[in-house]
């Protein structure tokens, strides 16, 4: 299965600077992890995108040919930033080959404030939104726990399913699970998967450009993920916003490394 290695921090408006160190940092702790929770070793067919700190639009075109390249052969990936904004020229590319597709997105955040072009880790998702790459009813967002009021009354309007952290701890996390496994399930379609490691709560994810406490927990995350997972309709998947300089102890790295592993082969 192909890791691609994203090392960019450049769309993160000072918040994710260090995001591009996270890759190496992840991929190193990979050699910690034996094997998966499905007792399946993990080894992944590395690679990484050219990609320019000091120029956006320069980085999320390479990104953009990446996975295109990898849409086009049908091909299965993990793309491991880096900062959010990678998302939005991953998507571009996804849908170029999957005309209809849902995306769900792991975020302690609904990253839809503004419209900027060339998308930062803010944008990126009202960006894809309001250009048409993806329709907002085939949005999911799990782990939303700081929202501005205007992205309440955007994600309202544009009818995106919402999953706060409050409704899941009201609700029950299997619960809330089994919800979304059943959208999936009567879609049926192609699913992009959007990690940001701050839906994790800080005391397990500290190392991150945004901390928001009462978060999920990371056998939380990482059960949700295996019930994707196990649909086998995950085509992509991203994992962004390891920041290895506001790490303690490798604690947010190793969560990463853990989070791969059990995507992978999805």
């Amino acid at each position: 299965m192909k890791l691609v290695k994203i090392p960019f921090s450049g769309g993160g408006l000072g918040h994710g600077n260090g995001a591009d160190e996270a890759p190496n940092a992840v991929v190193e702790q990979l050699a910690n992890v034996y094997s998966n929770e499905s007792e399946n070793e993990v080894k992944f067919e590395i690679s990484q995108v050219n990609v320019d700190e000091n120029n956006i639009e320069f980085s999320q075109n390479e990104i953009q040919k990446s996975v295109k390249e990898i849409a086009q052969n049908n091909e299965k990936a993990i793309l491991l930033g880096g900062d959010h904004s990678i998302t939005y020229p991953a998507v571009k590319a996804f849908a170029k080959n999957n005309e209809d597709f849902m995306l769900i997105v792991f975020d302690a955040h609904p990253d839809m404030v503004n419209y900027f072009k060339p998308p930062t880790q803010e944008d990126y998702l009202k960006v894809l939104i309001e250009d048409g790459i993806v329709k907002p009813e085939n949005v999911i967002l799990v782990g939303v726990r700081n929202q501005d009021k205007s992205e309440i009354d955007y994600i309202k309007e544009k009818g995106v399913t919402c999953f706060t952290c409050k409704e899941m701890f009201e609700k029950g996390f299997k619960e809330t699970v089994n919800e979304i496994l059943k959208i999936i399930e009567n879609k049926n379609l192609p699913i992009y998967l959007s990690i940001d490691i701050d839906c994790v709560d800080p005391v397990e994810a500290i190392g991150t450009g945004y901390t928001e406490h009462g978060g999920l927990s990371s056998r939380e995350l990482i059960y949700a993920l295996q019930k994707i997972k196990g649909t086998g309709i995950v085509k992509i998947a991203d994992l962004v916003e390891i920041n290895p300089n506001k790490d303690v102890n490798s604690i947010t790295v190793a969560l990463g490394a853990k989070v791969l592993a059990e995507l992978f082969e999805f």
